[in-house]
């Protein structure tokens, strides 16, 4: 069954999500769990204690937060499962259109990607 991962974008200071959006979001998630298809989530922290490992011409340094230059970051994750890539499409619409209903004066990028259930190798 393929499995998915989903991440929840949006400008970083922009406050805690209303209680109406969290009492929506632990309705959806109950429903996803009960049919085996949200297998683990959950919020981040803002970017002010992040830490960043930059690994650039075989050099390894650190940067820590807060990131003045970042213009959104990851509030939120989720690994899902679904039968299909269509359902898996469906449901992160149906998980979007929460937040536009009960968080709307916020722009949230939720987007979904398929995780790989590798190794692909590439080819020599």
């Amino acid at each position: 069954m393929p499995r998915f991962m989903g991440f929840v974008r949006m400008e970083e200071n922009v406050g805690m999500p209303p209680k109406v959006l969290f009492d929506a979001m632990d309705e959806y998630i109950g429903k996803q769990t009960a049919k085996g298809a949200f297998l683990d989530g959950g919020g981040l922290f803002g970017s002010e204690d992040a830490v960043n490992f930059i690994s650039r011409k075989g050099e390894v340094s650190r940067v820590d937060g807060p990131y003045a230059e970042a213009k959104e970051v990851v509030g939120g994750w989720a690994i899902t499962q679904y039968d299909s890539l269509e359902e898996a499409i469906a449901e992160q619409q149906e998980f979007a259109e929460l937040h536009a209903k009960y968080w709307p004066e916020v722009t949230v990028i939720s987007t979904m990607r398929q995780i790989s259930d590798g190794p692909e190798v590439p080819e020599a």
